[in-house]
């Protein structure tokens, strides 16, 4: 089942991948509320103003999708649109769901290396690790918070990358080839809130 979305990015630097998901996602992309170039320009207008617009395009989403580019954090609403995502919103008698979130990661220089190394643990098993300087607190504070965590090895401690942790962080060659998937997986935690630990605060 298609979910409305909201896409998350810089624009400078992200403009194309998200213009890569959109195609991404075919017919679903109807369901798409965030800004396009078909929009009209926002740039001259006031803070205030064009928080107010971005409020109503999240407001009735149920997934946000950011894009994980190298120079996000100079962005000045990625952060807020994703605080924005994960509150719950009363407007009137109707209150906002609480958004599933999922993290694009844009490739960089050939590769995700600039933010996701790998490497190989003592068992044999091969993890990533992530480069926090890259990523806003928020979005830190919403990894590895499952409750209780599910270990997919309990020796070397990792969890699924994707249930595992509130904001999973997909590359965005996988995220491309089944956009679904990751819509629907950052669905289903939306939907079962209790088994993480959301910080809603930047």
């Amino acid at each position: 089942m298609a979910r409305k979305t909201f896409i998350s990015y810089k624009y400078s630097e992200a403009q194309e991948l998200r213009d890569d998901i959109l195609d991404a996602l075919g017919d679903d992309a109807e369901y798409y509320q965030g800004e396009t170039s078909k929009l009209p320009d926002l740039s001259d207008k006031t803070t205030d103003y064009i928080k107010e617009k971005l409020k109503d395009m999240i407001y009735s989403t149920s997934v946000t999708i950011v894009i994980i580019s190298p120079k996000m954090k100079e962005s000045k609403w990625i952060d807020w649109e994703i605080e924005y995502s994960l509150k719950q919103i009363k407007r009137g008698d109707k209150r906002s769901g609480t958004n599933g979130v999922v993290g694009v990661v844009m490739k960089h220089n050939g590769g995700y290396s600039w933010l996701r190394p790998s490497q190989t643990n003592p068992d044999g098993h091969t993890s990533i690790s992530t480069n926090d300087q890259y990523l806003y607190d928020l979005i830190k504070k919403n990894r590895f918070n499952q409750v209780p965590k599910e270990y997919v090895c309990g020796e070397c401690k990792t969890v699924d990358s994707l249930t595992g942790l509130y904001i999973a962080l997909v590359n965005e060659e996988d995220f491309l080839n089944d956009p679904t998937k990751y819509i629907e997986n950052a669905y289903e935690k939306s939907k079962n809130t209790s088994n993480y630990e959301i910080c809603r605060k930047k």
